[in-house]
């Protein structure tokens, strides 16, 4: 028997088997019947930096491919928190996930297909974990050169060899406009791309004019924009903290916060209104107080959004959200919230896995004041409808055909 050490303690390989690890999730899969289901995990998680070896050569400018290569070999790529997130045993440990044997040629569609198949998840968004970072970069040269890497990659490598039930929204490097709007005429196109993601650990303006062009271009693709939150320990507000606990649960909101704040007031959704965004990863508590703020904000300064057309909280209900992590302390305040948002139509759901936190489909099918068409949609029929993904078998079929979600 293969054993491994995990801080003095002697374990089975087989122990860290992703199947096994999430046993339980697919016995209650099968007690529930949710593979008759549609279920579209809109956010879900690899850990790139594992091949950043095979990511860098990528890289078309020699410079930065020749200095990334030297930072690889120091293991100083990416500006990121290393450590705060270890759980303590809840789940493998990153240094251990090479651990898990796979026998497929790209390891990530076999880990992948294994906690899909567990959780009953028919496709999934994937997402970077390091790279969610990016935007924090110095050189908005490296920015580019890295998204450019990685996005290369995932459609050469990864999407080709994942039977289609892995998509992504593509990382998006917008502090660099003209090499964003590049990205998007590059890849907009290739299979297994749906749209582009912002990571909003960043200062930046979404709202720049000189990104309108990158957003029309993926508007008049028919794709989708994400916008996808994160933490940072070293930004100056967050220095105050002396808990992870205290940063995970402010940033993630606050990232979202500001970056939705401008797209609404600048009249994004006016000027791009068949463009679908999506805010991905911040919870889901932050949305009311957001709408209920900017609505005051806007009922006593509307001159200074002459694009606004109607409410600030309006255009928020034209937007979608991910569900993950969903506050389910106050279930009042969470079917609140579901009303604000119209959560029927806008809500997506998503897992966040492998990550410490993540949310089995069962955090939407265990809702008390849910409908069945309420939950069909938020697991996977809006996100099908939305990406265009059919279902997987005859009882997918008849339930999206059913709720008005099947896709040619």
């Amino acid at each position: 028997m293969d054993l491994v050490s995990d801080r003095g303690r002697r374990v089975s390989v087989d122990e860290l088997n992703t199947s096994q690890l999430l046993a339980h999730a697919r016995k209650e899969a099968n007690r529930r019947k949710l593979d008759d289901i549609l279920i579209v995990d809109v956010d879900a998680h690899h850990y790139e930096n594992e091949h950043m070896d095979e990511i860098v050569p990528f890289m078309e400018n020699d410079v930065f491919r020749q200095l990334s290569s030297s930072g690889r070999a120091r293991g100083n790529l990416l500006p990121q928190v290393i450590g705060y997130q270890d759980m303590g045993g809840r789940v493998t440990r990153y240094p251990l996930r090479p651990s898990e044997k796979t026998d497929h040629k790209i390891r990530d569609v076999q880990l992948g297909h294994r906690w899909m198949d567990a959780m009953s998840v028919d496709y999934s968004c994937l997402f970077p974990t390091g790279m969610l970072s990016i935007g924090s970069h110095p050189q908005k040269e490296m920015e580019f050169e890295l998204c450019w890497a990685y996005n290369r990659w995932l459609t050469e490598k990864v999407l080709p060899e994942s039977d289609s039930r892995f998509f992504s929204m593509l990382c998006l490097p917008i502090s660099d406009a003209e090499g964003a709007l590049r990205t998007v005429e590059k890849f907009g196109g290739c299979k297994g791309v749906t749209g582009f993601m912002i990571t909003t650990v960043r200062n930046l303006p979404v709202h720049d004019n000189s990104l309108m062009k990158t957003y029309r271009a993926i508007e008049e693709r028919g794709l989708s924009l994400a916008f996808h939150s994160g933490v940072s320990w070293g930004e100056n507000m967050f220095k105050g903290c002396n808990r992870f606990i205290s940063v995970h649960a402010l940033g993630f909101s606050f990232y979202n916060i500001l970056h939705c704040t401008n797209w609404v007031i600048n009249g994004m959704g006016e000027r791009f209104p068949k463009l679908p965004v999506m805010w991905v990863e911040a919870g889901l508590a932050w949305i009311p107080f957001l709408m209920q703020r900017l609505d005051h904000e806007y009922m006593l300064r509307t001159s200074e959004c002459p694009l606004l057309k109607k409410k600030p909280s309006d255009y928020m209900r034209d937007m979608y959200y991910s569900t993950q992590p969903m506050e389910v302390q106050d279930m009042g305040a969470l079917e609140t919230t579901f009303r604000m948002i119209n959560a029927e139509t806008q809500l997506l759901y998503s897992s966040d896995y492998p990550h410490w936190d993540f949310d089995l489909p069962t955090v939407i099918t265990d809702l008390p004041f849910l409908s069945e068409k309420a939950k069909h949609n938020i697991l996977g029929g809006t996100a099908a409808r939305l990406f265009k993904l059919p279902p997987r078998n005859d009882a997918q079929r008849a339930n999206l055909k059913k709720y008005g979600n099947l896709v040619a």
